[in-house]
């Protein structure tokens, strides 16, 4: 038995107008099909020349209630929804004269765009919630035995090819695939609104209780995740492991994940991986700033006058482990930066910056066949929207993204000596960087650069030791930073005996007076925070 259906009719409502002309045009010329539509549309497609009957001439009323009203009724769905060979369903459609409709091609309300722009109302919001369209698009998908449903522009080229190849039918294989398409595509619109109406409840209720006050985003109840693929990625963390990387498409916040890929071979999940956490790192800090990652933890960070300095700086912090590594600039790359990325005798894996001037974008490409440039957009502030997830087996681990940088005022100086002026430069890069590198974290900074890292270690004597053997003679005179307090004096004095001269923690340990007393018997300086940075 033959899964074709003859396409007669076809529903086109769509926001979204992008290429509509060249398909509805071969919907009529040539395939001879009927087009319903309904406002804006049917005006596009009579523009067109197009011949359209409005939806009210098919249902016998007219849109009503600013539009909210037009499509939901009978007629429509009844064409919609009837099982053709269901003798039923065949007399009521005869008794209430409903015709069936063969083709849908519907995009919705702009619900995601609106809620992006600034000071958008939560009326306006409302407002773009689409009703009649995925009612519609759910009916059609429903039915997808006898009915074909659009939901994208980019399927346009698919359709007409299924009835060019079966001469004016569709078939059963691509309905049904079109049909899985638009139960995901309403699935992710009303995750998008019930995300947005979470959190609009939760500043709402945030404004009620002075406790909450400035720490949205709340942890709800429920949290929907509308996920669209955007691309298939080389691998995974390894050649075996199939990788793709997935969108929510709604942050308002420089991303790798919405970052234009100018150059290079395609990316694996590693890189993906890498270049966020080198982009995170960057963000800390206003003036130019680079990052080098390896292994999701920073290997070189450092700020300075200029792009090209902050660079030479990131990269002299550990030229071996920035083999084959990740960058990251928090300004755009001009030709002074390109050169002296290019100057090194190192294999680089992906370069992420806001921009790239012509020239240095030039020069980058010709220096490496296959590394990936990557342009995610000017690098303002955090969308503090966005959660952090990490998935175990059976759901999800989320949390409050830690946004907490530099909160000098909570800081205290607990040694007898304050930190020089330029002691206290160099803990605030020591201390942004430790907050990058993975737990447990010792990083040893000066001159504004991370010279060594001890990261993921079990115990912070290690890292300590690490971090000192990373920086090697240039640990003279540097200053230190730990993300979690010193549990025991061991460790600050390892550092301080190879030559630290202020260190930075969080404290809170029984032991921080020990750890106090040994820094004033050396003539050192410590700060204490009282903020933790765990990274795992």
């Amino acid at each position: 038995m033959s899964d074709l259906i003859p396409v007669r009719r076809a529903l086109l409502s769509v926001s979204d107008k992008t290429g509509l002309t060249e398909f509805a045009s071969a919907l009529v010329k040539e395939f001879n099909i009927e087009l319903i539509s309904t406002g804006g549309t049917a005006k596009f497609l009579r523009d067109l020349g197009l011949k359209v009957k409005d939806v009210s001439e098919v249902t016998g009323f007219p849109e009503m209630m600013d539009g909210r009203v037009k499509t939901l009724h009978p007629k429509i769905h009844g064409g919609l929804l009837a099982l053709r060979d269901n003798p039923e369903h065949a007399a009521a459609m005869k008794q209430h004269a409903i015709e069936p409709i063969d083709l849908v091609v519907i995009n919705l309300y702009p619900f995601e765009q609106t809620i992006a722009k600034p000071n958008v109302t939560f009326e306006e919001a409302i407002e773009n919630i689409d009703i009649g369209g995925p009612s519609m698009i759910r009916s059609a998908a429903k039915n997808h035995r006898y009915v074909l449903v659009v939901t994208s522009p980019d399927r346009y080229e698919k359709v007409l090819g299924d009835l060019r190849e079966h001469k004016g039918s569709s078939c059963g294989k691509h309905r049904l695939k079109q049909a899985k398409r638009a139960f995901a595509h309403t699935a992710a619109y009303d995750a998008v609104i019930a995300q947005y109406l979470e959190t609009h409840l939760a500043a709402t209720l945030a404004s009620r209780e002075t406790s909450r006050a400035g720490q949205a985003p709340r942890l709800n109840e429920t949290l929907d995740l509308a996920l669209r693929k955007k691309q298939d990625l080389r691998y995974g963390e390894n050649p075996h492991q199939q990788a793709a990387l997935y969108v929510e498409g709604k942050t308002t916040e420089a991303s790798v994940a919405n970052a234009k890929q100018l150059h290079g071979k395609e990316l694996s999940y590693i890189n993906l991986l890498d270049a966020d956490a080198a982009l995170s790192a960057v963000k800390e800090l206003q003036t130019p700033t680079v990052c080098i990652v390896k292994h999701a933890t920073p290997c070189g960070f450092a700020t300075a006058s200029d792009l090209p300095t902050a660079f030479c700086h990131a990269f002299a912090g550990d030229p071996l482990a920035a083999f084959g590594g990740i960058v990251a600039l928090n300004k755009p790359v001009d030709r002074a930066t390109a050169e002296a990325i290019t100057s090194i005798d190192k294999l680089l894996e992906v370069i992420v910056a806001p921009s790239y001037e012509p020239d240095a974008l030039e020069l980058l490409r010709s220096r490496w066949k296959n590394v990936r440039l990557l342009e995610v957009g000017p690098i303002g502030g955090f969308d503090r929207n966005e959660l952090s997830m990490h998935k175990i087996v059976g759901g999800y681990l989320v949390q409050e993204r830690d946004l907490t940088g530099l909160n000098e005022s909570d800081w205290k100086v607990a040694s007898n000596r304050k930190p020089t002026d330029q002691e206290l430069k160099d803990l605030r890069v020591a201390w942004l960087a430790c907050k990058h590198v993975k737990s447990n974290a010792i990083v040893v900074a000066k001159d504004q650069m991370m010279l060594g890292s001890g990261a993921g270690q079990q115990d912070r004597v290690n890292a300590c030791r690490i971090a000192i053997q990373k920086a090697g003679d240039r640990v003279k005179n540097s200053v230190a930073a730990s993300d979690a307090f010193f549990p025991f004096p061991d460790g600050p004095q390892l550092l301080l005996d190879a030559g630290v001269t202020a260190i930075i923690h969080p404290g809170g340990s029984v032991k921080d007076q020990e750890t106090i007393d040994l820094v004033n018997a050396r003539g050192a300086a410590m700060v204490l925070t009282g903020q933790r940075h765990f990274k795992h």
